[in-house]
């Protein structure tokens, strides 16, 4: 196991670590995040209404949100090699599954779940071995892997097309599902920093057995056990880390078990402690969140959050079925819609990144001027009458869906660095609620009124009273705690799951 320091930061095998990170989400996430145009084959394939079939894609894009805390869990006991080479079996397996689908129920399994959980390791491994591997750099870092799934969804919705012409739906999926069994091959890039919790169990727990209590039971090497990646030099005073003393607290109650097990009364009280111990943390963690959500901020940025997903996902999934329904097109072009709107994404995750750094422009507000231009294009779509109009439309609300990036700042500046973590997950439910929501109810009002007119102008109205929401409530005039103008200087000094989870 290599050991973490300050030398192979920010450079060396980091950047192989970047370009297998890169390759990666481009190939767990190229299929997913261009689903558009899988949908209208599916919908002739099986003639199932467009509610249902649309939730397919809404699942494969909400429930890697929605799971991330227990993908996180994952990537922290098992390591991000491990993890990685896991998610590439389900990647690989959900989308030939797919290809043998029997109906619309099979899909929205093989599909819409497996692939998604697959999508979701994927995502947190990659985020937390770059972690691991960059400090000063960390931010280049970031941005460079999470383009890989804007790329990836600009290359496999050309690709996609072209496949199911040449070998019809089911030969695209088992090709597509070929290719991302690559996954593993990125896997073994991944070499590991940091000995994931899980191993640091088994080794002291065979300590235990050996009967070395008193080795067990010292304060862990900084060698074998130092989980920050991007700290500075670092003293024999230095405590442990909260994942540590968890770890040895447990071996410690294991210890006094097994020391007391003889005696059923002791050994009884001995397991009421350990589970009183379980409790108190239990409670601290569920109180955190109700502070969090005590914010009027981040009530209100959850509340936009959910509302911007809920209206702005659905054209990435129904785009190229909009098209064809009010006969702008007969299929799907050679450059896709969905590839437009990728490519736009991309450049708008990079644009608004730059911009959230200018110190005079309030992030919260750019956030929701974003909102509220995306919720204007959703308004313009029913009324457009070309193809072309189409295609500006797409890379505009593209460009502006790259708000996206600036999620893990603005938490920040509403709740701080020491609660980032939750308050960041509690934001990626929303955002996977409204994500799983958005694109059946379209479909379902469309099986209701035979067009999409009536659902895009509800999906951008959503987006406009989110925007509004969100720019009233955290407005100077609420009695709450300003929003500090300068940016918080980040320094991330604990673990790199608190850094992963926010990207």
């Amino acid at each position: 196991m290599s050991q973490p320091t300050t030398k192979v930061q920010d450079g060396g095998w980091g950047w192989a670590i970047v370009v297998a990170s890169f390759m990666a989400q481009l190939l767990a996430y190229g299929s997913p995040q261009s689903v558009g145009v899988l949908y209208p084959e599916w919908l002739h394939a099986f003639q199932e209404g467009k509610g249902m079939t649309a939730w397919v894609g809404s699942l494969v894009a909400g429930v890697g949100l929605i799971a991330s805390p227990v993908c996180s869990a994952c990537v922290d006991n098992f390591g991000a090699r491990p993890v990685t080479i896991f998610s590439g079996v389900m990647v690989a397996g959900g989308l030939m599954l797919s290809a043998f689908a029997p109906n619309v129920q099979f899909l929205i399994f093989s599909y819409g779940i497996v692939v998604g959980l697959g999508c979701g390791l994927v995502y947190a491994a990659t985020l937390t071995i770059t972690c691991q591997y960059f400090d000063k750099r960390r931010g280049l870092a970031l941005g460079l892997v999470t383009t890989g799934t804007s790329v990836g969804a600009f290359i496999y919705a050309t690709a996609q097309n072209e496949l199911i012409v040449l070998y019809g739906l089911d030969g695209c999926l088992l090709i597509i599902g070929a290719v991302a069994l690559n996954l593993m091959a990125c896997a073994g890039f991944m070499r590991p920093l940091n000995m994931p919790g899980y191993y640091l169990k088994q080794k002291q727990k065979a300590a235990l057995e050996r009967n070395t209590e008193e080795q067990l039971f010292e304060k862990p090497p900084l060698d074998d056990l130092k989980i920050t990646a991007g700290s500075n030099a670092t003293t024999p005073e230095k405590t442990l880390m909260v994942k540590e003393l968890l770890i040895t607290m447990d071996a410690k109650d294991l210890a006094i078990q097994t020391e007391k097990k003889k005696g059923s009364f002791l050994s009884g009280l001995a397991i009421m402690k350990v589970i009183k111990k379980k409790q108190q943390a239990y409670s601290k963690y569920v109180n955190s969140m109700y502070e969090i959500l005590q914010d009027q901020a981040m009530v209100a940025f959850c509340i936009g959050v959910f509302l911007f997903s809920l209206g702005a996902f659905p054209p990435v999934l129904l785009i190229e079925d909009v098209a064809q329904s009010q006969g702008l097109i007969e299929e799907v072009s050679v450059i896709p819609l969905v590839s437009i709107g990728a490519i736009a994404t991309c450049v708008g995750k990079l644009v608004l990144g730059m911009l959230v750094d200018i110190r005079w422009i309030n992030g919260i507000y750019l956030y929701a001027f974003t909102m509220f231009a995306g919720g204007v294009s959703l308004l313009l779509i029913p009324v457009t009458k070309t193809y072309m109009g189409l295609q500006i439309l797409s890379a505009v609300l593209g460009f502006f869906s790259g708000n996206w990036s600036l999620t893990s700042y603005i938490t920040t500046k509403i709740v701080g660095l020491d609660r980032l973590t939750q308050a960041h997950g509690i934001l990626m439910f929303f955002g996977g609620l409204g994500i799983m929501l958005g694109p059946p109810v379209v479909g379902w009002f469309f099986d209701w009124t035979q067009s999409y007119d009536l659902a895009f102008y509800l999906s951008g109205s959503c987006v406009v009273v989110g925007s509004l929401i969100l720019f009233v409530l955290t407005l100077p005039c609420w009695n709450r705690k300003r929003l500090e103008n300068d940016r918080p200087d980040v320094h991330y000094t604990s673990n790199c799951d608190k850094v992963a989870s926010v990207a």
